[in-house]
């Protein structure tokens, strides 16, 4: 069984960790090998540090149940919160920025799990549209955010770098509230 709770700060290693090997499998063939290889879980690690630090933004993780061990292995997370965007919106719009589960448990629902729980938090929130980036070449996550509702928005692909490479990333969102 799959629990999905409030990250604490002592799980950013840990969440580090499900990031740098998430990005190191499901980007392979769309980001450079040789910027994968060089992730370094250290440096993710202090990152969700400040940012679980400051608060900003909403950080849930999936463990296996029952669980009440900070810092132990986790299966996948979230993060979310209001939109980074800088464009005014006629309503208010919350944003993912993260969604990863660890490559070892990809197609047990856990992502499925962390999505409906980052739904309810934004919701709540009062956010009326909720919206996320994915690169346009990720068929895999393309998929998921599909089948979760979510939908293109027309003309708003555009290039970002990574590593120093260009890729190509397009906006998805959907209505929240809604099934």
């Amino acid at each position: 069984m799959i629990e999905v709770g409030a990250a604490q700060p002592q799980d950013a290693l840990a969440i580090a960790r499900v990031h740098v090997a998430s990005w190191q499998s499901a980007y392979v063939g769309m980001i450079p090998q040789d910027y994968l290889a060089s992730l370094s879980v250290d440096e993710r690690a202090r990152a969700w540090r400040g940012t679980l630090a400051q608060g900003a933004t909403e950080v849930w993780i999936a463990r296996e149940a029952p669980s009440d061990e900070p810092g132990e292995e986790i299966l996948g997370f979230v993060s979310f919160g209001a939109r980074r965007a800088s464009e005014p919106a006629a309503e208010p719009v919350g944003e993912i920025t993260s969604l990863y589960v660890a490559p070892g448990h990809w197609g047990r629902g856990i992502g499925g799990a962390l999505w409906l729980r980052a739904r309810e938090r934004l919701t709540a929130a009062g956010f009326a549209t909720v919206m996320l980036w994915v690169l346009a070449d990720n068929a895999r996550a393309i998929r998921f955010y599909r089948a979760a509702g979510f939908r293109e928005d027309p003309g708003s692909a555009g290039d970002i770098v990574v590593g120093g490479h260009p890729l190509r990333h397009v906006r998805y969102s959907r209505p929240l509230g809604t099934q």
